[in-house]
Formats: C-alpha cells, structure tokens, sequence
C-alpha cells in the first residue's frame, strides 16, 4: 500500500486513532517535542508530515512563523482548516520531504513527527532538511523507534494484532494499520538515525526515549 494511499484512507480518523492508539500519549510527546525545540516569537519553522497540524498548531501558539507541509493532500487540507478553525493563518505547501520547493537557510527550525519513516530515502531528506535550514537552526525529528527489549514481545503482538483491529472498526481500514505496523518495525533504531542526522550535517545530536522508547526524539543542531 502507498503511503498517499494510507492517509487518504485514514485521514477524517486520523486524530482518534492517534489517541485510541497511543492511549492519548501521543499529546505528551508532542508537548515535549515542543519544549525542546524552543521556538521563539516570529522565529520560522518547517513542520514536515504536517498532517492534522499538532505541531504547527503549538508553535503558532508561542509566536512562530509556521508553514506546514505534507505530501498527502487531504491530510495537509484537515490540518489548514484545524488552524483556520482555531483563528491561526496557515501556510500550507503539498510537497514530497525528499524535495523541499524552498531557498536554503530558510527556517529556524524544521520538524518532523511521525512523518520520516514514510520517506524511501530518509538520507535525502535530511540532507534537504538540513538544506533549508539556517545556521544556527535546529531540526527534530519525532518518531516511533526501538522499543525497550523486554516489552518487544507484547509491543509487536499489541501492533500487529490490536492495530489493524482498532483501524477496522474505527476508520474501516485494517490495511493502513498494518502498513503502519510494519513501517515502525523497518524504522531506523534511536543510534542509527542518530547517526543519519550526523551524516546529513547536522551536529551535537542527541535523542531522548519516550515511554520506554515506544517513541524516540532526536534533536540536531546546523551549526555552520
């Protein structure tokens, strides 16, 4: 299945799955995204994978000059109107992460939630990341990462079983479940992304495990 293909299908649900899934947690590690990205007023962020727009939304709300991207348009059009819905203007651009239409050194701060694990070529787009990246700006990347040995077990059962349950009876598609379960399984591990991010440019890379590293986020700095 294709990812344009998935969150066209899942898109109108897409914030109750979110929620159903991760026990509303997905919240918290949004917020603490958020606290560490420490965006500033009238500073210019990137979000990437935009989606429903949480991201977007909470830098909007400390002042940030926000354009949000995603390759998938009804996805980026559910998080314009959200945005509009709550009074924010919202500059919204249907891109691929692997080729951003922007100049180089053009944000602060770019950011990426749940979004990497869909792009083929990961590599390429934090290079493109850290293009449109100024000096001095930052990049961080949330994403689902190599759970804590001991819960391996029940956390792969509880993906590939619960998850494709939940997407049936909620959003009436089991396959975009099961896509999602298996895009977390071939996900770059917390060490390797790091890794990747020091390849792209970027440096003093460091990443933080979420609930027992169910979830990773990795913070890079462009510093020339």
């Amino acid at each position: 299945m294709r990812v344009g293909q998935v969150f066209d299908a899942v898109a109108e649900r897409y914030d109750l799955m979110n929620d159903l899934m991760s026990f509303g947690l997905h919240r918290l590690w949004k917020a603490f995204t958020v606290s560490l990205a420490r965006v500033r007023p009238g500073e210019r962020v990137l979000d990437i994978a935009s989606g429903s727009g949480d991201l977007a939304g909470a830098f909007r709300a400390r002042g940030a000059d926000v354009c949000m991207t995603d390759i998938n348009r009804r996805m980026l059009a559910r998080g314009r109107d959200l945005a509009l819905d709550a009074g924010q203007t919202a500059p919204a651009v249907q891109c691929d992460g692997e080729h951003l239409p922007f100049p180089a050194g053009s944000f602060d701060c770019v950011t990426v939630g749940f979004g990497l694990r869909n792009m083929t070529h990961k590599e390429i787009a934090l290079a493109e990341m850290t293009r449109v990246l100024k000096a001095g700006g930052r990049i961080l990347v949330l994403e689902f990462s190599q759970v804590w040995k001991p819960l391996e077990k029940p956390y792969a059962w509880y993906s590939f079983n619960v998850l494709p349950w939940l997407g049936q009876r909620i959003a009436g598609d089991a396959p975009a479940y099961r896509y999602l379960a298996e895009s977390i399984r071939t996900h770059p591990d917390q060490k390797t992304l790091a890794a990747m991010m020091e390849q792209a440019g970027l440096e003093q890379v460091e990443y933080f495990n979420l609930s027992a590293g169910v979830v990773a986020l990795h913070r890079g700095w462009k510093l020339r």
